[in-house]
């Protein structure tokens, strides 16, 4: 199909961006990367391990090709040595989609991180940046098995966010140490204050939310595609950038589990049904965000229940289609 001219209607001040939502696995890019072709649209990554140009194969980034067929951005856009946060990506996708509106085309923003999808349309606090200092001194408590340190100065500076935190969730014990050690406040304290305005935009959501066994089946099938592709030398080539534990790309689904492999701690079918395993769990929490922050609280949404793919495009795509186009009357 040839791309159509659509006009962009505004709501005042508000152009409409896309927002193509799902779980990982289940054919986001695919239907994003139509959309824009049909409508003369850009794909805009919302996805927090694709900024990283390391990390190709390990989060399924649109191949060559297809970012060739129509403008893509966010992708690959960083070294796995620099932190992607929240407030950083927001500032850059909304330079980005401003420039898109200039260029008169419709931006598609696709990618499974729930914060990023949020922090866009909503705004966020306005915590300030932790130094790296800070950073490497909280990685090197927790490397150097000081985490009860790290718990017990939370707790006694920040007990709503300690009461909230699971025992074993280091990502987030770290970003609330870091927060508190940096500004001398709880993050809990931060959260309290007035978020960002939200985009001057109108978004419309298109969520994919294939049925569990359909998606975990697919799941499984791709990480066998992606050892077969080259995953294990994406991870050896992280593994010479000597990334800290607590960087985002080291932590990426299926790095740990195959860098025990290659250190020889776990068998590859071990590893490979790890990796499966855990991305099951991050796909089951991309839901459950979902259902709770996406299906009953959109004014502009259309759920499929189904995986896109190639097998059922033409079943799917008109009815996308159809949702887009009555917004863009």
């Amino acid at each position: 199909m040839s791309a159509q001219k659509v006009d962009r209607p505004q709501k005042g001040d508000r152009p409409l961006a896309l927002v193509v939502a799902g779980p990982t696995a289940s054919g986001k890019s695919a239907l994003a990367l139509r959309l824009a072709e049909e409508l003369r649209g850009a794909v805009v990554n919302a996805d927090s391990l694709q900024v990283y140009r390391e990390l190709r194969i390990l989060t399924a980034r649109p191949s060559d090709r297809d970012m060739a067929r129509v403008p893509h951005r966010l992708y690959g856009i960083l070294s796995a040595q620099e932190q992607c946060t929240a407030g950083r990506w927001r500032e850059l996708a909304l330079r980005e989609m401003n420039d898109l509106k200039e260029e008169g085309r419709l931006p598609i923003v696709t990618g499974g991180t729930g914060l990023y999808l949020k922090a866009l349309e909503e705004g966020l606090y306005q915590i300030p940046p932790v130094p790296a200092a800070v950073r490497k001194e909280a990685e090197a408590l927790l490397a150097s098995g000081r985490r009860e340190r790290l718990r017990n100065e939370l707790a006694e500076g920040d007990p709503d966010t300690y009461a909230r935190l699971h025992p074993n969730d280091s990502q987030r014990l770290l970003r609330a140490w870091e927060v508190l050690r940096a500004t001398g406040r709880a993050l809990s304290d931060w959260q309290k204050e007035p978020a960002a305005a939200p985009a001057p935009w109108r978004f419309a959501w298109i969520v994919l939310l294939p049925p569990r066994e359909e998606l975990y089946a697919s799941i499984d099938r791709r990480f066998e595609a992606m050892v077969e592709a080259g995953a294990l030398d994406e991870v050896k080539a992280l593994h010479d950038l000597q990334l800290l534990q607590s960087s985002t790309a080291a932590k990426a689904v299926g790095v740990p589990e195959l860098s025990a492999y290659l250190s020889g701690e776990l068998a590859l079918g071990d590893a490979i049904a790890a990796v499966q395993a855990a991305t099951r769990r991050y796909a089951k929490r991309q839901l459950t965000w979902l259902r709770g922050q996406v299906l009953n609280r959109k004014d502009m949404i259309f759920v499929i229940r189904q995986q896109y793919s190639s097998e059922n495009a033409q079943e799917i795509f008109p009815k996308v289609i159809g949702f887009v186009l009555t917004l863009l009357k």
